[in-house]
């Protein structure tokens, strides 16, 4: 049954509007102003710990987006114009640090951007010194995970904008055994208010514990 809820989850590509932006006000902000037609800031960097939501605002900005954990050579880094998102710099490997030094200052001269993200700041990765010193000279915001109490507001927002009246303890219930980042729980609950339309079950909490059979996270 979770493969079914897996099959049911949306595939709603990241927009800035379905991000949920909880205390990130400021870097939401900064990165919509650094994509306007007119900045010529070269390069802006966020950073966060796992599911804070850095992933989402790479994909839902314009050009080209890659992962440096799944290309830690770089090897499909796209067109030398326009903007470059890179995911996950700190998994890059040596090939890959140099190609993005070298694209870094292709872009600067061409008028491109250079859009990155990490876990932690520039100055704290173990990349070349070179490399570092370049991505710490632009823009930089950390991108804050959102709160259980954040989270809940939302996903009960969205709930009600549904019409999906939620037994009580549902979300905490969910929040304890899905994964954290907003976007899997946003699908996720859409998931689930479909599973329970198309077989006619009501949204309660044993449907929960059926559907997500995994013991709590630690």
């Amino acid at each position: 049954m979770r493969q079914l809820i897996l099959d049911l989850m949306p595939e709603d590509a990241p927009s800035f509007d379905n991000f949920v932006v909880g205390g990130n006000s400021e870097a939401l902000t900064g990165l919509a102003a650094w994509l306007a037609p007119d900045n010529r800031e070269p390069a802006l960097f966020l950073w966060g710990e796992p599911g804070a939501g850095k992933t989402h605002l790479l994909r839902a900005s314009p050009g080209a987006y890659i992962d440096g954990a799944a290309d830690p050579d770089l090897a499909g880094l796209g067109e030398e114009t326009g903007v470059q998102a890179v995911d996950e710099v700190e998994a890059l490997s040596e090939s890959g640090q140099i190609a993005l030094f070298n694209r870094f200052n292709r872009l600067r001269g061409k008028g491109g951007r250079l859009l990155v993200a990490a876990r932690l700041p520039p100055l704290q990765l173990e990349l070349r010194e070179d490399l570092r010193t370049r991505l710490g000279s632009g823009l930089i915001y950390r991108v804050q995970p959102l709160t259980g109490v954040e989270q809940i507001t939302a996903l009960a927002a969205q709930a009600e904008a549904r019409g999906l009246r939620l037994p009580p303890g549902a979300l905490d219930y969910l929040l304890a055994r899905a994964p954290r980042d907003m976007r899997s729980l946003a699908a996720l609950l859409v998931a689930l208010d479909r599973f329970s339309l198309e077989h006619k079950r009501a949204f309660t909490l044993p449907l929960l514990r059926e559907v997500l059979q995994a013991p709590p996270k630690t």
